[in-house]
């Protein structure tokens, strides 16, 4: 498997001015590269290829001044970058999506440096070593467990970090014998098939008034001038905030999840279509569903726990005892089934919905002999998507 350690990073200022400069050269290749591809094919009308970009690399460091500053390694992976630029083109206009040819990257836009192997960067005792820039003082909070592969130097605002890859084999974990289905909502974040609600924070709700303030501090700041630099770093730092927050709380949710559960169902939202609802649109990007189920799948996968994704349709609207519908609107929460009687929170019974709609809810007992409902599912046709 495959892991990602990030690591602050605390450089010095000379070493901060080699950082970005580093970051300077390897953007004003990519644009080169980025030129180089669109003249080629204009005059021939075919398109360079990586190879002979790396020929191309290869022959300029020797005329050129600029390229010997910065690590071969570091050099190479720009040109891996541009051709995934491309791949990722005209995959999406042989998909029929909007293309999006790629761009020039402006000064600021490139924020980070890979070195795909070592010796081209190192971990010592005194930090991280770069080639051509130094060692780096680390804040190691967590041992790294497994083979580091990769090393990414990643900025961000004023901040900078070092991002490992890391392949290793999770240990062998006993699997809890727990089956749950979990709704998603806005004034909820989750509540469970067991009656269990996590609370929804909503971080950008409570911060707005700050990044309302910031951001009128900033209009007011002359374009070009020091003091609109300024200002606009504590806009990011403040929105830097708001998304820490939130991925600390998925991150501690979803291992909560992970940790008490053997099978997790559920629902395959579509988000990018929801949030094109303007008066949910917001509330719903504060409570970062595709994050959180992101989390929950890869820690699910090292786990070894299942999780499925059920068609989410009539999911809040049938009844979780007797599958007949009971239409209702949002502002309705509470389930009142005219047919077998039941009365309960509507998202409580959307989270029962969902378990009856996965594999274990389907078969009336999960994988590991615990019953979960006596009904059978209302809806059968949904496919597991399983994160192993």
């Amino acid at each position: 498997m495959r892991k990602t350690f990030k690591y602050r990073l605390c450089p010095t200022k000379k070493q901060i001015q080699k950082l970005e400069r580093t970051l300077d050269i390897c953007r004003i290749l990519y644009n080169s590269c980025l030129l180089d591809r669109k003249r080629n094919y204009e005059q021939t009308g075919q398109g360079l290829t990586r190879v002979k970009q790396q020929g191309i690399l290869k022959a300029d460091k020797k005329t050129i001044e600029l390229l010997k500053e910065v690590h071969s390694q570091v050099l190479q992976n720009v040109l891996f970058r541009v051709e995934r630029a491309f791949q990722n083109f005209f995959r999406r206009v042989k998909s029929g999506e909007k293309p999006g040819y790629p761009r020039f990257k402006g000064e600021g836009r490139y924020n980070s440096i890979a070195y795909p192997q070592e010796p081209g960067f190192q971990l010592t005792e005194q930090g991280l070593k770069l080639s051509k820039i130094g060692t780096i003082k680390l804040k190691k909070h967590r041992e790294i467990a497994g083979d580091i592969k990769t090393c990414i130097v990643k900025k961000e605002i004023d901040r900078w970090y070092a991002c490992f890859s890391v392949e290793y084999e999770p240990a062998a974990k006993l699997i809890p014998a727990k089956s749950i289905g979990i709704d998603v909502g806005i004034k909820s974040f989750a509540v469970f098939s067991d009656g269990t609600v996590i609370d929804n924070p909503k971080y950008l709700r409570k911060s707005e008034q700050k990044l309302i303030s910031k951001q009128r501090q900033l209009s007011k700041k002359g374009k070009g001038s020091k003091n609109r630099k300024k200002a606009r770093i504590k806009v990011a730092k403040l929105h830097s905030r708001i998304k820490n927050q939130r991925s600390d709380f998925h991150h501690k949710v979803s291992r909560k999840i992970i940790d008490a559960n053997g099978f997790i169902s559920v629902e395959d939202l579509n988000i990018k279509g929801l949030v094109k609802n303007h008066h949910l649109a917001k509330s719903i990007s504060d409570a970062g569903w595709g994050q959180f189920f992101n989390y929950l799948t890869y820690k699910a996968e090292e786990a070894g726990c299942w999780v499925e994704k059920v068609s989410p349709h009539y999911t809040s609207i049938n009844c979780s005892v007797c599958s007949n519908p009971v239409p209702k609107t949002l502002v309705q929460r509470i389930h009142k089934c005219s047919f077998c009687g039941l009365v309960l929170d509507r998202d409580l019974n959307a989270a029962q919905n969902i378990l009856l709609k996965s594999t274990p809810g389907t078969g009336g007992n999960n994988a590991w002999g615990e019953a979960v409902h006596q009904c059978p599912s209302p809806n059968q046709e949904a496919l597991p998507v399983r994160a192993r």
